[in-house]
């Protein structure tokens, strides 16, 4: 179908003024903030493909025929809402379409009894906590991207956040949801406390990063907001896996803090202005909900932290760090450490404890040997489970090859992170969704179980149009 034809019968379906054709509205749509295209804009030039236009519906009707539209002419699409991927995974395909849904904005219901609060897709999380924490309630989900992410996007990329040792991923909060498939079959997936009828549909859209079909409303749980109930200290200790190894105490106690963060010796001295002792990582813990619960289980933490003989660091650290800790998001476009030359970013990975230290040191050890241009590494763990946690690994690199070798760069970074995590039987994305950058990766992540992405795949998308290149390798 060209491309004219393609904008004419849209506008057909949803209106003139919902389909999008001006150049810098399709650049902002198809913007991505992973640190490689961060860079090259920061020249001023596009360096994704352009889509054919931007289509914005109003509702699930909208989307639904939309979605029916170009199934039926087997024109490629990209859903998105926030717009904060860092994954590449919004990138879009030449000429084909962006079904943006930040205009399904809207909380339908908010079910006090039930503890359930139901929105549509386009809802921006931010806006939906301030309403839920004057009615005294919290989702418990804030990941950094905060300030920018809406519903949708949360539950495509699978989103966990800083709270997430105790209210779990968005896979832990989402109750139903709806969705619209490739060729405009509307389903919704009530909401129930549990079911035994069969695999949980529910999961064939979290994480799916919108190639499954377009997440278009969620129903969260809801827990009571008492930040005032919050216990919260800091520890230095010697050594990552040292830390690693406290925590792990902590968690197979069976207690919960809300917020469970290590950073390496490198972070500390970066970016967290050395509250610890030079040589030391750090350990940061939050507990909250009821006051009894948060008191134990802060008590119980004092008491090993006493046992492993860690350095006390108070309150203070993690004090400043709830305050900075989503800072990142009005800057994430800003051009601070471009006018060094420099390019930033982060990767994160998991494993399980008997892995995760050894994964940490080899990919420190091999970027900083192997990356001549780095300027910076260091790595922290942000979200643990009674199985394991995660690292986060932070870098920047001089672009001291020209602006053509940045993703080059960046890439082999990133292979060194992939390569040790994969060795060793972790994982290669913990959350963020896994996106288009880390796609060739995915035959080794799943294994033999990579063929029943596929079939999914060919079941519900069987033309394939759903956002391209994530997940599955071409074939």
């Amino acid at each position: 179908m060209k491309q004219e034809e393609l904008i004419l019968g849209l506008k057909k379906v949803v209106g003139d003024d919902r389909v999008i054709t001006d150049d810098a509205s399709i650049e902002v749509a198809s913007r991505d903030y992973i640190g490689f295209r961060r860079y090259h804009r920061s020249d001023g030039k596009i360096w994704v493909p352009k889509a054919a236009c931007v289509v914005k519906p109003a509702d699930t009707q909208q989307a639904s025929e939309v979605l029916k539209f170009l199934n039926a002419n087997k024109a490629d699409v990209v859903p998105r809402t926030g717009g904060s991927s860092v994954t590449m995974g919004l990138e879009p395909v030449e000429g084909g379409v962006i079904l943006d849904g930040s205009d399904m904005n809207e909380i339908i219901a908010i079910d006090e009894e039930n503890r359930i609060v139901t929105a549509k897709c386009g809802t921006p999380l931010e806006y939906l906590e301030e309403v839920l924490n004057k009615k005294g309630f919290t989702t418990g989900h804030y990941p950094q991207s905060l300030p920018l992410a809406s519903l949708g996007g949360l539950v495509a990329t699978r989103s966990i956040g800083q709270f997430s040792t105790l209210y779990g991923g968005i896979e832990d909060v989402i109750v139903g949801l709806e969705a619209v498939l490739a060729d405009g079959t509307v389903v919704r997936i009530k909401n129930v406390p549990r079911r035994s009828t069969g695999p949980d549909l529910r999961h064939l859209f979290i994480g799916s990063e919108g190639m499954l079909g377009f997440v278009t409303e969620v129903s969260l749980k809801l827990y009571p907001y008492k930040p005032e109930n919050r216990w919260m200290h800091a520890y230095g200790v010697i050594g990552m896996k040292r830390g690693l190894d406290f925590i792990r105490e902590v968690m197979i106690a069976g207690y919960k803090p809300a917020v469970v963060r290590l950073h390496d010796k490198y972070e500390v001295a970066e970016r967290m202005g050395a509250p610890a002792p030079e040589g030391y990582a750090m350990l940061l813990f939050i507990a909250e909900g009821p006051a009894e619960i948060a008191r134990v289980t802060g008590e119980a933490i004092e008491k090993l932290a006493g046992e492993y003989e860690l350095l006390d660091l108070g309150t203070k650290p993690v004090e400043v760090w709830l305050e900075t800790r989503n800072d990142s998001c009005p800057n994430i476009d800003k051009p601070i450490n471009y006018n060094k030359g420099l390019v930033s970013d982060t990767t994160e990975i998991a494993a399980n404890w008997s892995e995760i230290g050894d994964i940490y040191e080899a990919m420190i050890e091999r970027i900083q040997n192997e990356i001549s241009n780095i300027s910076f590494v260091g790595a922290h763990s942000s979200h643990s489970y009674l199985t394991g946690t995660n690292i986060y690994c932070r870098f920047n690199f001089l672009a001291d090859k020209g602006v053509d070798a940045v993703q080059k760069d960046y890439m082999d970074l990133v292979s060194i992170i992939m390569e040790e995590t994969l060795k060793r039987g972790g994982s290669i994305a913990h959350h963020h969704g896994s996106g288009k950058y880390r796609t060739k990766w995915m035959p080794q992540e799943h294994g033999s179980s990579y063929e029943l992405m596929y079939r999914l795949k060919d079941a519900l998308d069987p033309n394939h149009i759903m956002n391209k290149g994530v997940l599955l390798v071409e074939r």
